[in-house]
């Protein structure tokens, strides 16, 4: 166990000093340090409370966990941003950041049919993958907003955008993340992101987007 603890811990600190290991990206010393420390924490914790059969797998969940709370709010989000890229890969869904936000943007040609609320079977895959990233990294809150091009009345595409946040955010819940996280509205066509005048940009407008926010 000595051995593991040693080996993981050692390449996650000397990996942190210069890039993180999870996105490529410049590390700050600071948030270096936390996460080496929290690295060797996590991966004593982990190891420990394993079975002896399954501590070598304990050790590096533990590590890793714990490089992550150890390096602050930053570098937490930032393996959470990875995770959800690698599950998010090939599935039509866009994965963002902004500051210490991230934004997983669903457009409703891969998640519902036309003028309906029902998920699309093929998608319900690639919602779970979301449910196990937020299920592993539980200290965010969860923003679920449906949004709507401007055809038909107002009234009808606010319901049919809270109809829509609502069923994906019900699936992610039912798949076990915590409903006390959750933040789910609809805005309608209030909040568009290209112009409606043409087709391209009402299919932009029809999403439902996740907004991921740390915990403070």
């Amino acid at each position: 166990m000595k051995k593991i603890c040693l080996a993981v811990v050692t390449t996650i600190a000397l990996s942190a000093c210069t890039t993180n290991p999870y996105t490529g990206e410049s590390q700050s010393s600071k948030a270096a340090i936390g996460g080496g420390l929290g690295a060797l924490a996590g991966a004593v914790i982990g190891g420990a409370s394993a079975s002896s059969s399954d501590r070598k797998k304990g050790i590096l969940i533990g590590a890793a966990s714990g490089a992550a709370l150890g390096g602050g709010v930053g570098y937490y989000m930032d393996v959470q941003e990875a995770k959800l890229r690698d599950q998010m890969r090939g599935s039509g869904v866009s994965v963002t950041r902004s500051g210490d936000n991230i934004i997983l943007n669903m457009p409703s040609s891969i998640t519902f049919a036309v003028d309906s609320a029902d998920l699309s079977p093929g998608f319900y895959n690639t919602l779970s993958g979301v449910a196990l990233v937020l299920k592993e990294y539980d200290k965010t809150y969860v923003n679920v907003v449906g949004h709507t091009d401007n055809t038909g009345s107002a009234s009808h595409n606010q319901q049919l955008s809270e109809r829509r946040a609502g069923a994906v955010g019900q699936y992610l819940i039912g798949q076990g993340a915590a409903a006390n996280r959750f933040n789910i509205r609809g805005v309608g066509f209030n909040q568009p992101v290209a112009s409606n005048s043409s087709e391209s940009g009402r299919a932009q407008n029809r999403r439902v987007e996740i907004t991921l926010s740390p915990m403070q």
